[in-house]
């Protein structure tokens, strides 16, 4: 084995790699871990670094355990399920801390404990992938790690065990679409508090025969007792609709604390992980602190997530979303949770934000932004004077952006009081995070 083929790990980067240093050049190297040493293969050679993979540890970290998932090597999913779970924790805190540190300068007064949960079976909404190769046999599953390949998966264990169960026979009712040169693109789930709607995406209208497998299958899996079963249909670029049976419970999830429910549909966006997001949602009221009266912005909206939690107690809210479909529907949430008259939503591109568009929403007592992996930049440069709510809480699922909208914060005046992370992704290197500002 050749001496540039070894490695002393010294640090994670953010997408879960080892860190080396090796002539002085930095090796990211896939599946080792901070202070262990490992021979590697280089997969991609740079000017400024090398990419690479374990090919064998050589010391191990005290951190590292045997993945439980026997797909760990190939399928692109899970990338941490080599390190303890209460290590990854730990791995995306320091994350976070870097980024504030390293991209926006900043650093808050407080470090929150972090919030966590399950760390299997907790993933309520997924994208399974289809594809068929040239002898006509089906893969369903995940992207592979190393190419754009399909891993062909028989269970997932980040998915409860009604759906990751019946994964063999999906996949054999799709080779016999297949077979009948249906072309299915992709799979989706999304579970509910009482039903599983499974979205089979297909390119055309399918025959009557594959219709009739389709609703086999659903009273094959309504005849398990474990929760009811709907499967709903898109072809083209039609929009997805109930199939069998017509008539289902409508996919929600609850936020007991604050006695919600939240009605969605499939491909609507919500988090894939209700228990954390029941946790995140607490968190961030209690952050915010809202008291009735105040008037309270909610940028970034979606179905309503934090808006209907604060419009029950009593606070008077303005939620913003880019999307007509997204607002109509939490005004509706609103309705049907006894708060219509606390809340209201419009519609608003957030991202072309400037002063003018912030003085037109009034003046706000306490905002929430909750925006998506490029983050709320237009938003807090165009914050101004009276428009300058006295506190934010920033829900973000990208440290590197947080960090960048953070620094744009205190350069205005606040004070970052607080910022934790909440392990809404067990097992993969993403990052969800929490922000506490204050206006001085």
């Amino acid at each position: 084995m050749k001496s540039e083929n070894i490695a002393e790990v010294f640090s994670l980067d953010y997408e879960g790699r080892g860190v080396a240093r090796v002539n002085g050049k930095t090796v990211f190297i896939k599946g080792a871990l901070p202070t262990e040493q490992v021979s590697y293969r280089l997969t991609r050679s740079k000017k400024q670094f090398d990419e690479a993979e374990t090919v064998a540890v050589i010391k191990a970290s005290a951190e590292r355990v045997e993945p439980e998932c026997c797909y760990f090597n190939t399928c692109g999913g899970c990338v941490l399920q080599h390190v303890l779970p209460a290590a990854q924790i730990a791995f995306k805190q320091r994350i976070l801390e870097e980024q504030l540190l390293r991209i926006g300068k900043v650093f808050p007064e407080q470090l929150l404990p972090p919030v966590y949960g399950m760390p299997w079976a907790y993933r309520y909404r997924a994208r399974l992938s289809v594809s068929v190769n040239e002898g006509g046999r089906l893969k369903l599953g995940f992207q592979s790690r190393k190419t754009h390949d399909v891993v062909n998966v028989s269970n997932c264990l980040i998915l409860p065990k009604h759906v990751s169960n019946m994964l063999p026979e999906l996949r054999n009712l799709l080779q016999n679409c297949a077979d009948r040169k249906e072309r299915v693109r992709h799979i989706e789930f999304s579970i509910g508090e009482q039903v599983t709607v499974l979205n089979v995406c297909i390119q055309d209208e399918p025959c009557e025969k594959t219709k009739q497998a389709l609703r086999q299958f659903s009273d094959g899996l309504n005849g398990t007792n474990v929760q009811e079963w709907q499967i709903w249909l898109q072809y083209g670029e039609g929009k997805a609709f109930p199939f069998y049976p017509e008539q289902a419970p409508q996919l929600a999830y609850n936020l007991p604390e604050f006695g919600v429910q939240m009605p969605f549909r499939p491909g609507d966006f919500t988090q894939i992980n209700p228990h954390l997001n029941a946790l995140m949602v607490s968190r961030a009221l209690r952050l915010l602190d809202t008291k009735a009266g105040e008037r309270v912005a909610d940028l970034f909206c979606g179905l309503g997530n934090f808006s209907i939690p604060m419009a029950k107690q009593g606070a008077d809210i303005v939620g913003i979303e880019g999307a007509d479909f997204l607002t109509r529907r939490a005004s509706e949430n609103a309705r049907l949770n006894n708060c219509g008259s606390k809340a209201s939503f419009q519609t608003a591109d957030l991202f072309k934000t400037d002063a003018a568009a912030v003085a037109s929403w009034g003046v706000f007592d306490k905002m929430l932004l909750d925006p998506p992996r490029s983050g709320a930049y237009a938003v807090v440069q165009a914050l101004h004077g009276l428009y300058l709510p006295k506190r934010i809480v920033y829900v973000s699922c990208n440290p590197s952006t947080f960090a960048r909208d953070a620094a744009v914060l205190v350069d205005k005046g606040y004070r970052f009081k607080a910022a934790g992370v909440m392990n809404m992704f067990a097992q993969t290197a993403h990052v969800e995070s929490i922000g506490w500002f204050e206006l001085h």
